[in-house]
């Protein structure tokens, strides 16, 4: 802002000329040199006392010094400023203005209601109820100044309102007053005039100035004392507790002192405060040797504690701790290992030493709860250097030695230890006044130990399971290929090669004479060298009563298959006889062919499953030890105990049952009814072993099963419901494989089933079963309405393997096995059938068994195979009709509604040419079906 001032005049009288003193005048600049940023960052250096003279230049001075964010930021130094505090106080001040103006609005509301609603009313009139309404006041700004003139610190003094704290502090340097003989009143509230500093705004000077009037005479006195022990506090306060606070509040003050030497000032403070820490150090060190717990050690604790926390009086206390100066005498980490055998260990020494260590721990906390305040963090320093100083150690020694020694007892021992080392922390007594802080510094503590060796752990964990899986499984093959092999050498040894030799052709001869070798010896007046009837049903009675069928089982899969209620029961081995050895070449590859097939149960193990899942179940159980603290290694031992049992179904899987059922399967393609010795059983004994091998692999899953859920399910080391774990998915894998190879294995087991069927067919199936009187014997014989021999050793062989799966796989694989067999056994009888000469006579017979053959394929509760039966049933009545209705049966040949369109015209036709007498009826059947044998009228 500019202004105009008169020049001065030299010379002469003044004269009245206007213009002349216009050009005399000069435009004069007032506005301030410096600019106020500048000026700001000036005052921001400035000492209390400068900051107060400069704000009595003018009034924009005053403000700016008056300013509450420079206040602020001095209280903000001092650490005694709470944004969050001053933040809450801001908003109760805007809710009660807010207050006031909604209630002042109300009432000036009412009282223009009630004025508009009086007619007539004046300025005086009284409100309805005889009072008078409150008027409001009117204080006029200009007349509140006019008076009695007044300075310019009294005006600002006024428009500010309150007492600015500083009104009483003097602006030129004095000596100090000699200390009174008495203790001022206000002395102890000065102990705690920064503590109770309240965090408003708007009133951060006046907070500062109240704080500045208690301290800063103990301030400028503790610079100008030469000696520390001259101090005004030391002869003010003579409790060290006060001086000590005193001394704590001067080193926050001394952060708020901005001006020039603020550094040498703050060093010199330091220094005193660091000469009486040391006196009182002194004193709680000789406390601590005299072992003085409730005297001075408690005393001058707390005195270091209100000084600056209480660190030194901790650090001495831990370093001249017992528990740590002793640490020898609570365990040696080698008496956990056995002098004899590296690779057992005794975890009760580790167990006996965590346990001393946790009763040393617990006294000490004692100690502790007496010595220092609640507020000093004192338990978990002292827990941080008993554990780098003791428990690692004695973890580091045996861990390391064990390394090098044995893997097995190395990955024990950390997992043991691990475990024992949480109980140990479990068994910790918190100080007072501490929270679940305690317990997870413990849990780090912990951890931070034993992270160097979890890496390494999990690696040598999973390491072991796999080295260890594979010994187990190749023991057990290299067991097999030795028992074959001294089988293989037992059998070859009675044979003489030079007597081979010259028995060359015979051996030739008898290999190519096997197929009719190998059938039941004939007897000769048979005609075609077959037992008597009479004979032939003894002996299949006798066999029939030697069976036992096995004890029908629900659809349902049971909770513990035994491989040992199944066929198995077949043939008794307890009572089979020692072989003796051939003494052939031939009978000797026959023995070792037998014998392979004898032992295709033998190809997986349920006792090697066993050992590999209890191998399993402990590494798992060791790597889940790591996976009780979260945030710590869980992630890492849930992919362990995962990868363990991935592991596992892998071995398990594509190195154990997948290869014993594959060489199962190899073994039963090879196998040929009619080169089988015993024709005794009403079984196919290669199927029947294979059978209880499913037995095994459905019992091998169900282990699993339960394993998978107990072990990591239960444990929740993985989520069975997420589709994307990796142990879901192997899971489902091995299942996959296991359903695979045994449908492969049904699938070989039924061609070698019907194979057995063809052959029963036709090394059984008499001449005149069908055909009575074709050989010309007992032609006046009563018709037997019974099935035949050969229906019922077909339905027995057929009955007693498809009750073998019925517990041991799902229903749906064992309704597809069902119909399988009942559709190839439909193929067998038609070919079968085709074969016959049937007579009428005979045909009573033929449709009992086709009645027997139905009556079996009903149990199995198929509809869609039972109509092939039904049509098979039907196609036997063609064979009953009587030659002279020869009109009739071309009618039943060419219905084929008759037969549920399983069979055409074409193939009745062809089944009718079994007919006995087929050459008697032929014409007039063809004449009834196709008009042969008519002339054009």
């Amino acid at each position: 802002m500019s202004a105009l001032k008169n020049a001065q005049m030299t010379g002469g009288l003044p004269r009245m000329d206007l213009l002349g003193r216009l050009r005399e005048t000069q435009i004069v600049d007032t506005k301030p040199v410096l600019p106020a940023e500048i000026l700001s960052l000036i005052l921001e250096h400035l000492s209390v006392l400068d900051l107060v003279h400069f704000a009595r230049l003018s009034k924009r001075m005053r403000e700016m010094v008056y300013d509450d964010t420079r206040w602020v930021r001095r209280l903000r130094f001092m650490g005694c400023w709470n944004d969050a505090a001053a933040r809450t106080a801001a908003e109760e001040a805007r809710r009660r203005k807010l207050g006031t103006l909604n209630n002042t609005q109300e009432h000036q509301s009412k009282k223009t209601a009630v004025a508009n609603g009086i007619t007539g009313a004046k300025s005086d009139a009284q409100a309805p109820g005889g009072s008078r309404i409150p008027s409001v006041p009117h204080v006029s700004v200009t007349a509140a100044h006019k008076g009695t003139s007044k300075s310019r610190a009294d005006v600002f003094k006024q428009q500010d309102g309150e007492n600015d704290g500083f009104d009483f502090v003097a602006l030129s340097p004095t000596t100090p007053d000699p200390l009174p003989d008495h203790q001022p009143v206000d002395t102890l509230s000065a102990l705690e005039v920064i503590s109770t500093a309240r965090s408003v705004r708007g009133t951060a000077r006046q907070e500062y100035g109240r704080i500045h009037g208690a301290l800063n005479l103990y301030y400028k006195d503790a610079l100008r004392s030469k000696h520390p022990s001259n101090a005004r506090i030391f002869r003010v306060y003579r409790d060290p507790v006060q001086q000590a606070a005193m001394l704590a509040q001067l080193v926050k003050f001394a952060n708020s002192d901005l001006s020039l030497g603020w550094q040498a000032r703050e060093d010199k403070l330091l220094l005193m405060m660091s000469a009486f820490e040391d006196a009182v150090s002194r004193e709680f060190e000789q406390g601590l040797k005299l072992g003085d717990v409730d005297g001075r050690m408690k005393k001058y604790a707390h005195v270091l504690v209100t000084l600056n926390g209480g660190q030194r009086a901790v650090d001495l206390w831990i370093t001249d701790n017992p528990v740590i100066k002793d640490r020898a005498g609570l365990g040696d980490p080698m008496d956990c290992i056995s002098p004899n055998n590296q690779d057992h260990l005794f975890l009760e020494e580790a167990h006996s030493f965590l346990s001393h260590l946790s009763s040393a721990f617990n006294a000490q906390v004692t100690v502790i709860d007496r010595v220092f305040p609640a507020s000093v963090n004192v338990v978990v320093p002292y827990l941080q250097k008993l554990g780098n100083e003791v428990l690692a150690s004695y973890i580091d020694t045996l861990f390391v030695y064990l390394q090098e020694k044995s893997t097995e007892s190395y990955v024990r021992a950390i997992s043991g230890v691990y475990d024992q080392s949480l109980r140990f922390a479990k068994t910790l007594r918190p100080p007072q006044a501490s929270g679940d802080e305690f317990y997870e510094a413990v849990d780090k503590l912990v951890a931070d130990i034993f992270a160097p060796y979890a890496a390494t752990y999990f690696s040598e964990e999973l390491a072991l399971f796999k080295r260890r899986s594979e010994i187990e499984v190749s023991g057990w093959e290299r067991q097999l290929s030795q028992q074959d092999a001294s089988l293989e050498s037992m059998y070859m040894t009675n044979i003489n090669r030079q007597a081979d030799k010259r028995d060359f052709l015979s051996s030739f001869k008898k290999v190519v004479m096997m197929p009719v070798n190998v059938l039941p010896s004939f007897d000769i007046s048979s005609r075609f060298g077959g037992k008597s009837p009479a004979i032939r049903a003894s002996d299949k009675e006798d066999t029939l009563n030697t069976y036992q069928a096995p004890p029908s089982r629900g659809s349902s899969r049971p909770d513990t298959p035994n491989p040992q209620n199944g066929p198995a029961m077949l043939v008794s081995r307890s009572r089979t006889p020692i072989p003796e050895p051939p003494t052939t070449e031939l009978a000797a590859k026959a023995a070792i062919l037998k014998s392979k097939l004898e032992g295709i149960r033998t190809l997986f193990s349920l006792e090697v499953a066993l050992n590999l899942v209890h191998m399993a179940k402990s590494s798992i159980d060791r790597a889940a030890v790591f996976a009780r603290v979260k945030g710590i290694f869980d992630t890492d031992a849930r992919n362990e105990c995962e990868v363990i049992f991935i592991m596992l179904l892998r071995t398990l899987g594509d190195r154990h049952v997948k290869a014993g059922f594959d060489q199962a399967v190899a073994q039963l393609a090879n196998y040929s009814p009619r080169s089988a010795s015993d024709q005794s059983q009403p079984g196919v004994a290669p199927l029947v072993m294979f059978l209880e091998l499913v037995n095994v692999g459905d019992l091998i899953q169900q282990m699993l099963d339960v394993f998978y859920e107990q072990e990591l399910v239960a444990t929740r080391l993985t989520d069975r419901h997420d589709f994307l774990n990796p142990t879901v998915k192997e899971k489902k894998r091995f299942e996959q494989m296991l359903d695979e190879r045994v449908a492969a294995g049904l699938n070989k087991g039924i061609e070698v089933l019907m194979a057995e069927v063809e052959f029963v067919c036709a090394t059984t199936q008499n001449v005149e079963d069908f055909n009575p009187g074709a050989t010309g014997m007992a032609i006046n014989k009563i018709v037997d309405i019974t099935p035949s021999n050969t229906a019922v050793w077909v339905v027995e062989v057929v009955s007693a393997h498809t009750k073998m799966l019925v517990g041991s796989t799902d229903k749906n694989m064992l309704d597809v096995f069902n119909q399988e067999i009942g559709l190839r056994l439909f193929a067998t009888l038609c070919k079968h059938l085709k074969r016959q000469r049937i007579s009428v006579s005979g045909s009573i017979k033929l449709i009992s068994d086709m009645n027997h053959y139905f009556m079996f394929v009903q149990s199995l509760k198929n509809k869609d195979l039972l109509e092939y039966f039904k049509a098979l049933r039907e196609l036997a009545q063609i064979y009953l009709i009587d030659p002279s209705d020869a009109k009739e049966l071309a009618a039943i040949i060419a219905d084929a509604d008759r037969f549920h369109g399983i069979f055409r015209a074409e193939e009745v036709y062809e089944y009718a040419e079994r007919r006995a007498d087929w050459y008697q009826v032929k014409s007039r059947v063809e004449k009834a079906m196709y008009g042969i044998g008519c002339c054009m009228m």
